[in-house]
């Protein structure tokens, strides 16, 4: 008794969290807007629920539409079966082998169908260091909610009666801008070690503090992301990436000593003042276009990633006396050898990077019919972009840049009188007759790549052949 009324005078007194009973929020009290919703996210919430099954949006599209943000993506969580999902759309499709989802097409529009997860099974196979293999195990949706990674990630908003759904404290987070892991921390990193770098994205993206006990056990464990399959890391690291945040992102990688194993050309190239510049540019220029609702390469980002361990091993091939060229390409080999292994590159991205590097002799060639070529080469926009990033950096000359941005927008005439000038003179034609720039950065064209000769000297590529067939 005395103990209650201590409590009560102190305010110590917390009522008992209950995690089968979300808290309800209202249309006032959450400020979600109806019209950032996708009408094809409504569409399969209702054909659901007229079916009889509960239905709600879920996870990161309700954590951005509670921040007022537009999502990118929909996904709907439901009590469903997967083919009892699948009976109810024309365009749709089960995936998956880890757990088992459904895709459901309109138009060009993925909504991601899940059905609520049961509690975690002690049955479900795992491999030595714990990390969940296969779980299909249904539940109910106070089940589903433990499930999920972090709090800002367990809401569920029906679009029906515009009500949110908030099994552990989500909103509370969002408005305090922290990121909070639901469940013990090491037991849910050992599960899913990838937690570990979308905690990063969200922390970079979100510009919100990571919860310190879900903080702690990361660099104590981030060697079990080597255990996870490389396609897996590679989709996560895209996503890292492709964020608009993507230099905030690998910055905090390093802060939470996770970019070891993942990229680790980053610590000898941002501890580098040149190569640190050129990440810095490459990666500044990447979140800007992204912002701007612009497309992005993911081969060109890659391409730019990797670029500084290419110049290094091409710079000691020539050393030991192989011709430029072949150097280039017997370097290109060795950088995409060890990172499809870490990273599991496809070959399309492969293809891209290897031909953007390929790019970067032929430019300082500037006489003759060589220029007119290589204006006709299918990844003239990527490569010449590349190339002023390398003089935005300092690694070129900055008067090559310029000189290539008059040649690309100059007609006939104007492109024979800076073929005839000398390279000064050139130079100052040049930074007078070219606009700030010719092409779009990183803007691959879609056309595959055409066949390249083999070089006298060189070996045939073991990864993506620039005369390959490339993945779509």
């Amino acid at each position: 008794m005395i103990k209650k009324l201590i409590r009560s005078i102190l305010g110590t007194k917390k009522k008992p969290v209950d995690p089968t009973q979300p808290t309800l929020l209202g249309p006032k009290q959450h400020g979600i807007d109806p019209q950032l919703v996708s009408s094809n996210a409504v569409r399969v919430t209702k054909t659901l629920q007229d079916a009889g099954f509960k239905a709600f949006i879920v996870g990161g599209a309700v954590r951005d539409l509670l921040l007022g943000v537009k999502p990118k993506d929909f996904d709907v969580a439901t009590n469903a079966t997967p083919e009892q999902v699948k009976r109810l759309f024309r365009r749709a499709f089960i995936i998956g082998k880890r757990f088992q989802i459904v895709h459901v097409m309109f138009g060009q529009e993925l909504i991601e169908v899940t059905t609520f997860r049961g509690a975690s099974s002690n049955g479900s196979p795992k491999d030595a260091h714990g990390r969940v293999l296969r779980d299909n195990t249904f539940g109910e949706q106070h089940e589903d909610a433990v499930r999920r990674d972090f709090t800002i990630n367990a809401m569920y908003y029906d679009p029906a009666t515009e009500q949110v759904l908030d099994y552990h404290g989500g909103i509370a987070d969002i408005r305090a801008k922290t990121l909070r892991i639901i469940g013990v921390p090491e037991e849910r990193y050992r599960e899913d070690p990838v937690r570990m770098l979308r905690i990063v994205r969200f922390a970079a993206k979100l510009k919100f503090t990571i919860d310190p006990a879900t903080r702690a056990p990361i660099p104590v464990m981030a060697a079990l992301i080597n255990n996870v399959p490389a396609a897996r890391v590679f989709d996560e690291m895209l996503k890292l990436l492709m964020s608009g945040h993507a230099l905030a992102c690998l910055q905090q990688l390093r802060k939470e000593g996770l970019h070891h194993g993942l990229l680790p050309l980053l610590d000898v190239v941002l501890e580098q003042p040149l190569g640190e510049k050129f990440v810095t540019l490459a990666l500044a220029n990447t979140d800007l276009r992204i912002q701007q609702g612009k497309p992005v390469s993911p081969g060109f980002l890659f391409a730019a990633l990797l670029w500084h361990q290419v110049l290094e091993k091409w710079t000691a091939y020539k050393a030991a006396g192989e011709l430029p060229i072949p150097a280039l390409h017997l370097a290109a080999d060795d950088v995409l050898d060890a990172q499809t292994d870490k990273l599991a590159l496809q070959r399309k991205i492969g293809s891209d990077m290897r031909d953007i590097w390929a790019m970067q002799p032929r430019f300082e060639r500037r006489t003759g019919k060589s220029p007119y070529k290589l204006l006709e080469h299918l990844r003239l926009r990527a490569g010449y972009d590349f190339l002023l990033l390398r003089c935005g950096s300092g690694e070129c000359d900055s008067e090559l840049g310029e000189w290539w941005t008059a040649f690309i927008a100059a007609d006939g005439s104007g492109r024979e009188v800076l073929l005839t000038q000398k390279p000064k003179k050139a130079a100052a034609v040049a930074s007078k007759a070219a606009p700030a720039a010719a092409f779009e950065t990183a803007d691959l064209d879609p056309a595959p790549p055409r066949k390249r000769p083999r070089r006298r000297g060189a070996r045939a590529p073991k990864t993506a052949v620039a005369g390959g067939k490339g993945e779509a």
